[in-house]
């Protein structure tokens, strides 16, 4: 192979990289104003579901779980059957039928990371006409608080978005388009560009993404463009806890981003291969609709009992709000962080379409505050470091994590101290997911990869031209 003189490498780098950026701008600015509207909806409806009296907060999650699976497996359909009988041929199948709502076999449906990482780096084949019919289903899980997250949603939305732009009018611009419209979603979510960028990169080294120059420059570009997005438009949609206070000492520091990074990142990681074991569960919809329902019930008015009904609704605001409110015991505190773990993976078996992001955060926060006593330390430390530790041990992503602590800022000391913790989380999860896997045998192999190339071509999208 004949190589390339050093001017002719150069021009086509510049070109990459203008291309990409092009293609983060465009795709960053439609996606983040489809994020800021959706996640506004999903919090006014949550606001009104969180007024209503307690026998109603604990049921309109579950009529939210409802509502998710009926519209993913009664109105979906399975690329197998479409519903129709077997003498029917892919050409007779109603055309809209096969583009909106068809699934692949044995796809879980709910599972928007899947597809986020089943497609990393080919988001060319992005099967982003699945987006609407899951849209109902996120506001059905998320706005009537289920105990699930906007994060997933809004990168799912984002990449979705950027692969329609693609597909329809900037074919030459799509990957960079889903790159960078799924970063700005995290990040006009979060208000931390790195934490856009860093997501969607980390996320996608799972199914091996390259870190190439195409990706890198559109999840950055992306990232800052939802940002910029969120600071233009004044909104505010996510609380983040700000470290205002640093450890007393560096050794007080020490001992606290271990004993919260063990805490956060072994409950997380936990709750984590949990739902992992629950999506690789073959079993009827109505089983695991019925099993995880009934668990999030029992979860939801123990939270009621011992807490307060709105600590037991939503993906963990409440909760948070409750432990700030009150001097509760540390006991209390970590009973609430661990029926909180049990609410958000009842709800991913279930059948809810959610992220885990901020439910995680929500955790590792809570698990963080059992320890502001006896350590001495502020509980918004506490707090930060163990929600940045449940991103690192439940979510796997540290990098992520280390972005929204060096985001959130705060004291130089407490962002060490929180950056200790993200290392310390990380371990302890890894630590936990071994353990499991120990005690209870390897998790079920799980393939994300649903969409077969032929499948996808002949079956479901690319056949609607």
């Amino acid at each position: 192979m004949r190589k390339l003189p050093p001017w002719d490498v150069g021009s086509r780098l510049l070109s990459i990289i203008a291309t990409s950026a092009l293609g983060g701008v465009l795709g960053g600015l439609f996606a983040a104003a489809l994020d800021v509207g959706v996640t506004e909806m999903l919090k006014k409806i949550l606001a009104v579901v969180s007024s209503q009296a307690t026998w109603v907060l604990i049921l309109m999650p579950l009529l939210g779980l409802v509502l998710s699976v009926l519209l993913l497996y009664g109105f979906g359909f399975s690329s197998e059957t479409l519903g129709l009988p077997p003498r029917e041929t892919n050409a007779q199948r109603p055309r809209w039928a096969r583009a909106w709502r068809t699934f692949p076999p044995r796809a879980a449906r709910a599972d928007l990371t899947g597809d986020l990482v089943a497609f990393a780096g080919e988001e060319d084949r992005f099967p982003w006409r699945l987006a609407p019919i899951r849209l109902l289903a996120i506001i059905a899980t998320v706005g009537l608080g289920a105990a699930m997250g906007t994060e997933a949603p809004a990168a799912y939305l984002g990449v979705a978005t950027g692969a329609a732009l693609g597909d329809r009018w900037w074919r030459r611009l799509m990957r960079p388009l889903a790159v960078g419209g799924g970063a700005a979603g995290v990040a006009v979510l979060m208000g931390i560009p790195l934490v856009g960028t860093a997501y969607i990169l980390e996320l996608g080294r799972r199914h091996h993404a390259p870190l190439n120059a195409e990706r890198v420059t559109a999840a950055l570009v992306g990232g800052f463009v939802g940002w910029l997005l969120n600071i233009s438009l004044g909104v505010d949609l996510i609380r983040l806890v700000v470290p205002k206070e640093p450890p007393h000492t560096w050794y007080q520091g020490i001992v606290t981003a271990l004993l919260i990074g063990a805490l956060s990142g072994s409950i997380t990681s936990i709750s984590g291969a949990a739902i992992y074991r629950a999506k690789g569960w073959q079993a009827h919809p109505i089983v695991r609709l019925v099993l995880g329902g009934l668990t999030l019930a029992g979860a939801a008015v123990t939270l009621a009992v011992i807490a307060a009904p709105s600590a037991a609704v939503g993906p963990g605001g409440g909760a948070i709000t409750w432990a700030e409110s009150t001097r509760a015991s540390s006991l209390t505190v970590l009973a609430v962080a661990l029926l909180r773990a049990v609410a958000t993976t009842a709800s991913a078996a279930a059948g809810g379409c959610g992220g885990l992001f901020v439910p995680f955060m929500a955790i590792g926060d809570l698990g963080g505050r059992v320890f502001a006593p006896s350590l001495g330390v502020p509980d918004d430390l506490a707090g930060s470091a163990g929600a940045a530790g449940g991103i690192s041990g439940g979510y796997h992503l540290p990098f992520t994590a280390v972005a929204m602590v060096l985001g959130v800022g705060g004291p130089r000391l407490a962002m060490l101290t929180g950056l200790a913790t993200v290392a310390a989380a990380g371990l302890a999860g890894k630590g936990a997911a071994w353990l499991l896997d120990r005690i209870l045998g390897p998790g079920p192999a799980i393939e994300y990869r649903a969409y077969p190339p032929q499948q996808y071509r002949v079956e479901s999208f690319d056949s609607l031209g």
